[in-house]
């Protein structure tokens, strides 16, 4: 006979892969996944998981079962959170993926007020400035900056996100402020590596425009970004949510090169095909209304 926390284990190990983070995304034990998944095994007669010494991969019986397994698991989950809800409860786990510096100071603050209003939420929140699969690495939705460029990606926006062109005082007293594009080509650069080419996108009369400046600094974290523009290293294009303190006290000039950065959005997107929980659309509608329209951020 099959138990609903023997098929919960098997696709907690085939979405991260290995026992030890099923584990720890279950905050169970290693042993207990093991037997659990083991006694699944027996009781469908089938070898779901072949294991060697060194990796964890599915068996041709594993990624058959796997598709519906997923699907047992989030009827289950979501049964159990529509009886709670009836009751007027928000109840559950719950796991999102955040980039770091936004997820420091923003995420978490607004978060904190509405998990204390619901106690019975679990919610886990993975910091990571890479991009993460939602789908592939089991989270129920992912908070992200920028463009999605996933299309198995259910979007929300939850903010917009305008970005400011910034240097300190000191380099510009240094190297001068560039009044225009072509200007701004000959400046150092820091950029944020996480999106690839080390350039900036304004917006145009015909489309997007680029610049690529000279490389002084290359970063994958906002919050370094931040505080290399303060040394006075370069001219960086930060979120207004990371910069806009430093423009308000002075430690950042906003520099007008005649064009604006193209705009982009603070989003959270769940796994297409998954169907939102009401604890995830409260927090969605929690959040919007604590970031603002303009953002609180915004200088």
């Amino acid at each position: 006979m099959m138990k609903i926390e023997g098929i919960a284990a098997f696709v907690a190990v085939a979405e991260a892969g290995s026992i030890s983070e099923a584990a720890r995304r279950l905050r169970l034990s290693k042993s207990v996944v093991s037997e659990r998944v083991a006694e699944l095994e027996r009781g469908l007669n089938a070898t779901l998981l072949h294991r060697t010494t060194r990796k964890l991969t599915l068996t041709e019986d594993g990624i058959a079962f796997r598709e519906r397994a997923i699907r047992i698991v989030s009827e289950v989950q979501a049964a159990a959170s529509d009886l709670a809800e009836r009751r007027g409860l928000l109840t559950g786990p719950l796991r999102i993926a955040a980039p770091v510096s936004f997820g420091r100071r923003h995420l978490g603050p607004a978060l904190y007020p509405f998990l204390a209003q619901h106690p019975e939420i679990e919610l886990t929140l993975d910091l990571d400035d890479r991009r993460v699969d939602a789908a592939s690495e089991g989270y129920d939705a992912i908070v992200r900056h920028g463009a999605i460029a996933d299309s198995r990606l259910v979007v929300w926006k939850l903010a917009r996100s305008r970005r400011l062109l910034v240097a300190a005082p000191d380099y510009l007293d240094r190297h001068g402020t560039p009044a225009s594009l072509a200007e701004l080509e000959g400046h150092r650069g820091i950029f944020y590596t996480n999106r690839g080419a080390a350039d900036w996108r304004f917006e145009g009369p015909g489309g997007a425009t680029v610049v690529r400046a000279r490389l002084a600094l290359g970063m994958n974290n906002g919050d370094m970004l931040h505080d290399a523009a303060v040394a006075g290293l370069g001219i960086a294009l930060l979120p207004a949510f990371i910069a806009g303190p430093a423009v308000r006290e002075g430690q950042l000039n906003e520099i007008d090169v005649g064009l604006s950065p193209e705009p982009e959005f603070i989003y959270m997107a769940h796994p297409e095909g998954r169907r939102a929980s009401t604890k995830l659309r409260a927090i969605a509608q929690h959040l919007k209304e604590a970031f603002g329209d303009p953002p609180y951020w915004d200088p």
